[in-house]
């Protein structure tokens, strides 16, 4: 049975999500608003969006090392509020001069917060002794959902007020979910047997590293070029085009609000293997899609399938680190913005190159490997080095 405490930490992990979920969407649906105001063209903006994923690979990386001398709790009560601090200066900055390091604050403290917030959800996963990662992801898609709706909500009022409101209530909840995360001893592995060094072995987690490397590759094509697609290829008109998009957020949604009973129930490395398949499934669906609404079952299809992949990598990098340092995940939550790096540049490259048809291909090979990488998320451990 849970303790008091257990619950505790759990309540505030979930608030620790939410307010990750609701600042990413908060800056990123407002990017073509962004785009407008500085006047970028294409290239520019392409450009400076790279700041974010590559700025938060570094500030993921840190993150790990931070986290294993002082705990997440600690790394989350300072970077979560800068981080909602940095989507308000992103929607004040006159210029582009000044957006710039506003971009690359928002990228540091975007990974920092998303390793420390998953090494958080680990240790309550930990202390309970059953899976619950999935519905620590599934809000942080509600809330997700939520700053976008509210962007659409708001788009009569000025974009500073439209990104700032949403913060103010971002900063209000971490700092009042901060003191009840779990505490650096906490984290640390209840066996004194197993002594957290802070070194940990690359190998055991390369399946896991590539897996959030694929899901995130897949991610970044339908997150792009589903409108692309749904315009360009399918014909579809611009009340149909969002629903692609539509469908693969909530089937997202759906397959986490699940899928903690359906990992206890069949294990990881199965429900890893079923979402491979459901997700080439959907991508296959994508390429060879005759209509528009045939297309949008298959862009359902592939949030369905990749749904699992990033709960279970996490998952499964805390298991391979018994002594709770944080390193094993901080390594497998870089390859999130690799994946999404790759993904932009892949897909959208092959279809220059070729049609877009063609340039869901790679998504689709890349999804098909995860089935090949599922052993890898089998509850088991791997000695410190």
């Amino acid at each position: 049975m849970p303790s008091l405490r257990d619950r505790q930490a759990r309540r505030a992990t979930y608030v620790v999500y939410g307010v990750q979920g609701l600042s990413f969407a908060s800056l990123l649906i407002q990017v073509a608003n962004l785009q407008a105001k500085h006047g970028l063209d294409e290239g520019a903006l392409t450009v400076l969006l790279l700041i974010v994923p590559v700025f938060a690979g570094v500030g993921s990386v840190a993150a790990g090392a931070f986290a294993n001398r002082f705990g997440s709790r600690v790394l989350l009560r300072v970077a979560q509020p800068v981080l909602a601090v940095a989507v308000v200066l992103a929607g004040l900055a006159p210029n582009v001069p000044l957006l710039v390091p506003v971009l690359l604050l928002f990228g540091l403290t975007v990974g920092a917060v998303d390793a420390g917030m998953n090494m958080q959800g680990v240790a309550v996963e930990r202390r309970y002794g059953v899976e619950v990662l999935n519905g620590f992801h599934s809000v942080w898609s509600v809330f997700g959902m939520a700053g976008a709706l509210w962007a659409a909500v708001a788009a009569d009022l000025p974009l500073p007020i439209v990104m700032a409101l949403p913060m103010v209530l971002a900063v209000a909840a971490s700092l009042h979910a901060g003191p009840n995360l779990c505490t650096a001893e906490e984290e640390k592995a209840p066996d004194p047997a197993v002594a957290p060094t802070g070194r940990f072995p690359w190998r055991p987690i390369i399946p896991l590293c590539l897996a959030m490397a694929f899901l995130y590759v897949g991610d970044a094509a339908v997150s792009n070029f589903n409108t692309v697609f749904m315009k360009d290829v399918l014909e579809a008109g611009p009340r149909v085009i969002p629903l692609a998009y539509v469908a693969y957020q909530a089937t997202t949604l759906a397959v986490r609000l699940g899928g903690d009973l359906l990992v206890r129930r069949y294990g990881p490395a199965a429900i890893v293997r079923i979402g491979g398949l459901i997700a080439t499934a959907g991508f296959l669906g994508v390429v060879l899609a005759p209509s528009q609404p045939l297309g949008i079952v298959a862009f359902g299809l592939t949030g369905m399938g990749l749904a699992v992949v990033a709960p279970q990598s996490f998952s499964a990098a805390g298991r391979l680190d018994p002594a709770g340092t944080g390193v094993a995940i901080a390594r497998v939550n870089l390859f999130n913005y690799v994946g999404f790096i790759v993904g932009a540049a892949l897909v959208g490259g092959i279809a220059s190159a070729t049609d877009m048809r063609v340039g869901f291909a790679a998504p689709l090979v890349l999804a098909a490997a995860i089935i090949a990488l599922a052993p890898g998320f089998q509850p088991r451990q791997a000695t410190p080095a």
